[in-house]
């Protein structure tokens, strides 16, 4: 029988990893240990996906899981910037109108 190393949950991964930043954490200015939470929260939202990359450095997927949360929000503000402008277009339109 091979007993090979226990593997651990993802989530539990990632829960060491949190605690493993938290002497860097400490390190930054009050404002910006917020935002590092929020990243760690943002790979939260993608343990499932932890799962099944099974890296030999889980750091990766949980920088990979950040990033893909922060092009989401990038596609959002895009898509929000051009209706914006769209519409500023319009009412410029509108302006010359009158």
């Amino acid at each position: 029988m091979h007993v090979g190393r226990t593997v651990l949950p993802f989530s539990q991964v990632l829960e060491q990893e949190v605690q493993e930043w938290r002497k860097f954490r400490r390190g930054l200015r009050k404002e910006d240990q917020q935002f590092l939470d929020r990243l760690f929260e943002k790979a939260r939202l993608h343990v499932q996906a932890g799962v099944y990359a099974s890296r030999p450095w889980p750091f990766e997927t949980i920088l990979i899981s950040m990033l893909i949360e922060h092009e989401k929000v990038l596609m959002e503000l895009r898509e929000k910037l051009k209706e914006l402008e769209e519409q500023e277009g319009q009412d410029k339109g509108d302006w010359s109108k009158g």
